[in-house]
């Protein structure tokens, strides 16, 4: 993708997600809890993990299309031996199928564990879930991104990457929720709050 079509790819995308974006969930509130698989088909639940962790990093992604997405992703794992020295257990969420969750692990060596929320049950839960409508699907589109072949539907569904961090007593303690999808938090603003 050149340079121009990049920049006008970003300008629409972030025109649509001020559009149709949730507003997420804040600092301080109750973390809805969930169950599902991971990538590795270990079952994730925020119950035990806060049981046996001093929190879980919790953040939704796009898919291993959306450079912004990889890029936190590969800061997540540099870094990830920092967030677990400090008690940390680190979880991603995207609408993207299992088999496109593994070239996102190709592309950033991600070690963590990667949930498909096949139905949007956890997007919807932590308010971060939009729908694109069909002027940008057909944009995405022509750049070569098919959301339908990536997430394995036709709902056009996606988060806005927001990160959470969870307490073991289940209460969000950090809350990154930016509609404009290029900002993501630095590990250090995670691991301060940590």
């Amino acid at each position: 993708m050149n340079n121009k079509k990049y920049f006008l790819f970003v300008a629409a995308f972030l025109l649509t997600a001020n559009l149709f974006a949730q507003s997420g969930l804040k600092k301080g509130a109750e973390a809805p809890a969930f169950s599902a698989k991971d990538n590795s088909g270990k079952t994730v639940d925020l119950k035990s993990l806060l049981k046996s962790h001093k929190a879980v990093v919790l953040f939704f992604y796009r898919g291993q299309w959306c450079p912004f997405c990889n890029k936190q992703m590969q800061h997540l794992q540099d870094s990830l031996q920092l967030l677990t020295a400090k008690g940390a257990y680190v979880v991603g969420v995207t609408p993207e199928t299992g088999e496109n969750i593994d070239k996102t692990r190709e592309k950033t060596h991600a070690s963590f564990s990667l949930i498909h929320d096949e139905s949007y049950k956890i997007m919807k839960a932590y308010d971060v879930d939009y729908k694109v409508d069909d002027q940008l699907y057909g944009k995405l589109k022509g750049y070569g991104i098919d959301l339908e072949k990536g997430n394995g539907n036709t709902d056009h569904v996606l988060p806005v990457p927001a990160t959470y961090i969870i307490n073991s007593s289940g209460k969000i303690i950090f809350a990154h929720f930016d509609k404009d999808y290029t900002k993501r938090p630095s590990v250090s603003q995670m691991l301060q709050v940590l």
